[in-house]
């Protein structure tokens, strides 16, 4: 069974531009991009708090399907000017996800969907089982 993953924080994104946040299929949710943007919409000019933001939405999309941060398999970042904030962006994204890390791939862009954004986040996490611990 299909299920379309819908905080109520995005229901907007949802009826405006027609497109689910998340889609869970068993074990699997598959999550569209999330870009760093505040309660009214608009993205931040400070960096680090657009990183926080998207992780933020992801958080949200997780929490509603009934999972968390801990079993993220892939990430992807695309970035509008990555090598100037990639450190900034490494460091947000391991005071949110903690080891054993998932597979990441990070993507430079020219430009994103939402006006002002300079990431845009989308992951695959599996509920069960968990991620298999580091293979040393």
């Amino acid at each position: 069974m299909t299920e379309r993953i819908i905080p109520a924080s995005q229901q907007a994104m949802y009826d405006n531009f027609h497109f689910a946040p998340g889609v869970k299929t068993g074990n699997l949710l598959l999550m569209s991009g999330q870009v760093g943007s505040d309660a009214s919409g608009k993205c931040p000019e400070d960096f680090t708090e657009q990183f926080r933001l998207a992780f933020q939405h992801i958080e949200a999309i997780l929490t509603e399907a009934g999972g968390d941060l801990s079993n993220i398999v892939e990430l992807t970042s695309y970035h509008i000017g990555m090598r100037e904030h990639l450190r900034e962006f490494i460091a947000v994204k391991d005071e949110m996800i903690s080891e054993p890390y998932p597979a990441w791939t990070a993507i430079g862009c020219t430009e994103l969907a939402m006006p002002g954004a300079v990431v845009e986040l989308s992951l695959i996490h599996i509920s069960e089982p968990t991620r298999p611990e580091r293979i040393a």
